[in-house]
């Protein structure tokens, strides 16, 4: 049963990678936001028998695959969602970005904490939720200096890339929502996948 999930699941990557790149918004663009699916599922692939991950981890890491997916076709401030919840709330600029931020957090958080939990590095709870913090600001900050390169590489043209909407402090909230997904993860979802990890020791 867990095989033929991960299949499904794959499969359904796959299909989205090829529809969202039959007409995306700007092909560029659709590039740089699906280069992280296109790195990290032959890695999930390569690792399964030897390293398999929690049903937990390899569900948000399908969700945040989806979410990269569907900003690449649309182009982050284009997504129809974001447009609804945009409608929904009365915000005055599409909202999609701050969810792909926030998976930005949330996602990499649990992967830390599996990686350091499996391997042993960090035994005390504490600094378990700490270092996974830091793993999370990293990779965000890490994302930002990435959209700043290509801001000063490719001018204007990287408007669709950045998603900023004239949003001055774009930059700053993108780091709150990862650090929200994070924490998050840490709290939330953490005993879910204490659980999990109980049986993939066990």
């Amino acid at each position: 049963m867990k095989h033929l999930w991960l299949k499904a699941g794959l499969v359904s990557l796959i299909a989205a990678l090829v529809l969202s790149g039959i007409h995306p918004y700007e092909r560029g663009t659709w590039w740089m936001e699906i280069a992280p699916v296109l790195i990290a599922l032959p890695l999930l692939i390569a690792t399964y028998k030897r390293f398999p991950l929690t049903p937990l981890l390899y569900t948000l890491i399908w969700l945040q695959a989806l979410v990269l997916i569907l900003g690449g076709a649309y182009s982050y401030a284009r997504v129809p969602l974001g447009f609804a919840i945009q409608d929904w709330l009365g915000m005055d600029r599409n909202p999609y970005d701050k969810i792909g931020h926030f998976m930005q957090g949330l996602t990499p958080a649990i992967v830390a904490r599996e990686l350091l939990v499996r391997h042993r590095v960090v035994l005390k709870k504490g600094w378990l939720l700490l270092l996974c913090l830091c793993v999370v600001m990293f990779i965000s900050s890490l994302y930002e200096l990435i959209e700043w390169a290509a801001a000063l590489m490719l001018g204007e043209g990287a408007e669709e890339f950045l998603g900023t909407q004239g949003y001055e402090w774009d930059t700053q909230s993108d780091m709150f929502y990862a650090l929200i997904g994070g924490l998050v993860a840490l709290t939330i979802l953490a005993p879910l996948h204490d659980r999990q990890l109980a049986s993939a020791n066990g």
